[in-house]
């Protein structure tokens, strides 16, 4: 029997290195794994490259991270809610590999499933394809380094010809990701909007952490409601149903008669 299951979250994490490299699951403040993220932080792990759809906020998610000045590199689709990334990005503090979020997940959906490389239309035609994004500033003004070009092949898929340019899939040495419910097996559930990059992280990290609300036996969870076999996890914290969970950008309306 398989029992994957760690006592706590700064002992799951205890191995991450300087330098390592890391794929975060979350979609803006959803499904953030900020028990494991809180863990790195108190360890004083630095040097971080991150995979993740965003960087949280100022005091969330990977903004902790971001903000003790942890992260060296990050690989995101959306950065526009963090002030501290801007400052860090354009102050040349932080490099940053701005990719298309579809191809961000499958990306990282490839390096799970053994994929090395794809050819996809997203970005033919832009500096996606034919290089020149600012991946570092220098600090003045002027781009210190930028995105190469990538290879662009001719494809005919619907019986008209056109372009594909070619991703290479993301591996990392580990993967961080929350879900709601989990056995020790390793299997996983997400709840809703959670389940959006967490899933693709996890299958991405040659070794995954997941930290999970309720654990529960093997058999417990039918396998038609796994989202995520345990053949890709490796480590699983339970955090309890009462961690706290923020929202990016709540917004409300005036109810009707008032």
């Amino acid at each position: 029997m398989i029992d994957k299951t760690i006592p706590s979250a700064a002992e799951a994490v205890a191995d991450i290195p300087d330098g390592a490299s890391l794929a975060v699951g979350g979609f803006g403040l959803s499904g953030n794994p900020i028990a494991l993220i809180d863990a790195l932080l108190a360890q004083g792990t630095r040097d971080l490259s991150v995979v993740s759809n965003n960087c949280g906020v100022d005091d969330w998610g990977l903004g902790v991270l971001l903000n003790a000045r942890r992260i060296r590199k990050m690989t995101s689709s959306y950065v526009g809610e963090n002030k501290e990334f801007e400052r860090r990005f354009l102050s040349g503090e932080l490099e940053l590999e701005l990719t298309p979020q579809g191809t961000l997940a499958e990306k990282l959906r490839a390096g799970g499933a053994g994929i090395a490389a794809f050819y996809t239309q997203t970005g033919v035609g832009t500096q996606v394809a034919e290089g020149g994004l600012p991946r570092r500033y220098d600090g003045a003004g002027g781009v210190a380094a930028a995105s190469p070009a990538k290879d662009v092949r001719t494809f005919e898929t619907t019986g008209t010809a056109l372009p594909y340019v070619l991703e290479e899939a993301i591996i990392t040495d580990f993967a961080l990701v929350h879900a709601a419910r989990g056995d020790t097996h390793g299997n996983l559930v997400f709840h809703k909007a959670a389940r959006n990059f967490n899933p693709l992280a996890a299958m991405a990290g040659r070794v995954c952490i997941a930290q999970v609300e309720e654990l529960v036996q093997p058999g417990e969870i039918d396998p038609d409601d796994v989202h995520l076999p345990g053949i890709y996890v490796h480590r699983i914290v339970t955090v309890g149903t009462g961690i706290t969970k923020r929202i990016e950008r709540r917004t409300v309306r005036t109810a009707e008669g008032q």
